[in-house]
């Protein structure tokens, strides 16, 4: 087990490695090796320190807790390609970080693009999937629908637009030392979201080279994908719970239901006073549904 400077966790943290068909990834891991395992999945522009707050409360509990860094993020490699960026080869890396363990499911939380993420794993690789967590991430049908419906919520994800820019965007969030995702961040929450550690550690991520353009290519690969697929529209077949902060000011809380009833088993909770970062700024109400939710 080595040091780490972002480790503000009250756990200790181990540290691994997973090895995918050239692409490593950086994975922190804590609580019994026995217990029920869960993985924990990021989004933009955070890594594993964004579920510092779940990890010990899950952990506590007697789960074995699994974070990976996704690609192109942090310590994890950051393929050049925007190929390497398909969801599809994104729910292979959760998929050989749960065979990694030894185990053959898992239980899947996601924010953000993690949600995104396990929200297609949950379609495309179910019999991996014991149950399964999305944050403040519609499902995918729905979020194309909102999309075509509502010129409100096509107006709030505009900047996916400008993310789809070769180079400007790497350039403009990463100058002054990652200022303009500092100011996203901060933008995007409650004035208490963030403090200024928090933002330190997310720099110290952002400056790793190749790692904006890593953590950009998601949307890129996303982009190409939306032009030649349609997103899985059939029920999610496990258990599932959507949490979702009400103060969202990218995605609509109109989509938040219509998700949750994608699922033939799904709940959802809706946090009022929570911004889209739900996990940091309600934690102990998450960490007390995902309890409830993996435990039952």
């Amino acid at each position: 087990m080595e040091s780490d400077p972002t480790n503000h966790c009250s756990v200790s943290l181990e540290r691994h490695w997973v090895d995918r068909e050239g692409v490593r990834l950086h994975v922190r891991a804590a609580g019994p090796e026995d217990g029920p395992l869960v993985v924990l999945l990021h989004g933009f522009p955070e890594f594993w320190y964004g579920w510092r707050r779940q990890i010990p409360a899950l952990a506590a509990a007697g789960h074995r807790v699994v974070v990976p860094d996704q690609r192109g993020y942090n310590h994890s490699d950051a393929p050049r390609a925007v190929a390497a960026y398909d969801l599809d080869r994104l729910v292979d890396d959760v998929c050989a970080v749960v065979d990694a363990t030894g185990r053959a499911r898992a239980s899947v939380v996601g924010h953000d693009w993690g949600a995104m993420v396990a929200w297609h794993l949950a379609h495309a690789r179910p019999e991996r999937l014991r149950r399964l967590a999305v944050l403040n991430v519609p499902h995918p049908h729905v979020f194309r629908d909102t999309l075509r419906t509502s010129p409100t919520q096509l107006l709030r994800s505009t900047y996916a637009l400008f993310f789809q820019v070769p180079g400007l965007p790497e350039w403009l969030l990463g100058r002054n030392d990652g200022q303009g995702l500092a100011t996203m961040l901060r933008w995007s929450g409650r004035p208490d979201t963030f403090a200024d550690a928090d933002l330190a550690a997310y720099r110290r991520a952002w400056r790793r080279p190749g790692r904006l353009r890593g953590m950009l290519n998601w949307y890129r690969a996303a982009g190409r994908r939306a032009l030649r697929s349609t997103p899985p529209s059939g029920a999610v077949d496990v258990p599932a719970l959507v949490v979702w902060g009400a103060q969202d000011i990218a995605l609509s809380r109109q989509m938040a239901a219509p998700s949750a009833a994608m699922c033939a088993d799904g709940r959802l909770r809706i946090i009022d006073d929570a911004t889209h970062w739900v996990q940091h700024d309600a934690p102990a109400t998450v960490n007390r549904l995902l309890l409830g939710h993996l435990e039952a």
